[in-house]
Order: structure tokens, then C-alpha cells, then sequence
């Protein structure tokens, strides 16, 4: 050993970071000791090893992930893209969760009016896209219903969209977007894409409006979902969404979305 080695605990202090940390990140091949006594075991590190060490902890303090800063620290230029886009994501994320909080400080828990409708089966195409939980529903719907709008429009009437999520959201689930059609629509765009015709049971539900963003809708489920429980319905599933508005037209505060949740036995 020469006398420019400082042992583990002193240059845990100058690195501003704990033992425990280094051995870890000695462990993941990220910052090696420069010395290791083959006796005890015991690590040692030069003083100019300190530049890494405290980058590492500064990128730990900016919730960037060990192996990217691997990649970082290896010399990648671009290895924290991924990390700024995941950061935004939360960000955007946490406003909507702050918007959905402000309404209801603002308005009290939902009571959003309930109503039994009846509704017809439907003919619909589908599209299914896999959410990895409650937070990644949004994604989810919006690929699911970007792929089908594109595959299966233009029809010749008017376009009717519905989203089905199931009663329980567990940490993975499908969300599935429903696209209601005309068998005797002579374009059958539907055809084209390989889409299969499905039937979308009718019956009686109970239905809720939401007024608001497509990111607020869980507080008019919470009402419809408290309705039932009060008056004894089984949560049946799937819980539709019935979107009334053109999202591309319609400002978010406006949109007009149909919160509807089977009372009677039926194929999900």
C-alpha cells in the first residue's frame, strides 16, 4: 500500500457517502476500492476517486438509477434521456393527481347523480393494450384507442367510442377499447385490418356523466362504484366508458364521458 490509500470509513466522509453504499456499489462494479487487503478484506481508496464517488451520490440525489449511471460514468452522452423523460412523466403525473385533489377539496368527495339506463348490444372491433397499473391506464387507453381509430376509420356514421377496464386494478391488467360499428357500413374499414366483429352485451346499468378531463373520470367511478355498494349491486364488470365528446374539439373541462357499470349478469 502506498500513503496516497485512505480506508473505507475516511473515505466514506470525504465522498460524503456511507460504508454500506460503497461496498454496494463495489459489489455492482461501480465504483471499485483501489486497494484490497487480501488479509482482512478490509477496502481502500485513492483520494482522487472522490470526483466519482460524490458524482455518483449526486446522481442518486437526482433519483438517476444505478445502472444508468454506469452508463453516465462509462462515458455515455446521452444516458440520461431516458431518466429526464421518466422524470417528466411523474411530473405530469403528479399535476394531474393535484388537479383531481383540487376538485375535490373544492367539491366534496363525488356524488355525481346515478341513473339506470338500458342499453342495446352493440356489434363493436377491439383493441386490447396491457397497463402495468392504475398509473399507466392512461397510456394504455390511448394506445389501444390510437391503434383502432386508425385501423378502423373512417366509418360511415358517426364514431362511438367505449373504454372497458376491469372492477379490480391490479399492479397488470388489460384495458380494451371498443369501437361501435354498422355490419352493413359498405366501407367495413374494419375488414382491411384483420379486426374481427365482436358483440358488445347490452342490459341495465347503472350510469354516471363526467364532466371534466379524461384523468379526473375516477371520481365519477368512485360515485357509480359507491352507488352499487350502497344498494347491494355486485360489481359486475367491465366498467364502460362512454366517450360523448371529440377530444381533438373539445377542451378538456368539457369533455363528456358516460360512467356505466352492469347490473345484471352478462359476458365481460
Amino acid at each position: 500500500m502506498d500513503g496516497d490509500l485512505l480506508p473505507i470509513g475516511q473515505f466514506a466522509r470525504l465522498s460524503r457517502l456511507s460504508v454500506k453504499q460503497l461496498r454496494h456499489y463495489d459489489e455492482l462494479g461501480l465504483l471499485a476500492p483501489a486497494y484490497v487487503d487480501p488479509d482482512s478484506g478490509y477496502r481502500y481508496y485513492r483520494r482522487t476517486q472522490a470526483r466519482q464517488a460524490l458524482s455518483i451520490g449526486l446522481l442518486r440525489s437526482l433519483d438517476v438509477p444505478l445502472p444508468v449511471i454506469a452508463e453516465v460514468l462509462g462515458g455515455t452522452a446521452d444516458a440520461l434521456h431516458g431518466v429526464r423523460e421518466t422524470l417528466e412523466a411523474e411530473l405530469a403525473r403528479r399535476r394531474r393527481t393535484l388537479a383531481t385533489l383540487e376538485r375535490v377539496m373544492a367539491d366534496g368527495l363525488p356524488a355525481a347523480p346515478v341513473r339506470v339506463v338500458t342499453e342495446p348490444s352493440r356489434l363493436v372491433v377491439l383493441e386490447r393494450e396491457s397497463a402495468a397499473g392504475i398509473a399507466d391506464v392512461a397510456r394504455a387507453t390511448s394506445a389501444a384507442v390510437g391503434r383502432l381509430t386508425r385501423q378502423a376509420l373512417p366509418l360511415a356514421g358517426p364514431v362511438q367510442l367505449i373504454g372497458l377496464f376491469p372492477i379490480e386494478l391490479s399492479d397488470a391488467f388489460e384495458v380494451r377499447a371498443a369501437l361501435v360499428v354498422d355490419r352493413d357500413d359498405p366501407a367495413r374499414p374494419w375488414e382491411r385490418a384483420g379486426l374481427a366483429l365482436e358483440a358488445l352485451p347490452g342490459g341495465a346499468f347503472a350510469c354516471a356523466t363526467h364532466v371534466g378531463p379524461y384523468d379526473q373520470i375516477s371520481l365519477t367511478t368512485h360515485a357509480v362504484l359507491a352507488w352499487c355498494a350502497e344498494r347491494g349491486h355486485p360489481l359486475r364488470g367491465p366498467i364502460r366508458e362512454v366517450y360523448v365528446s371529440d377530444p381533438a374539439t373539445t377542451e378538456p373541462d368539457r369533455l363528456v364521458t358516460h360512467l356505466m357499470i352492469p347490473l345484471e349478469e352478462g359476458p365481460s
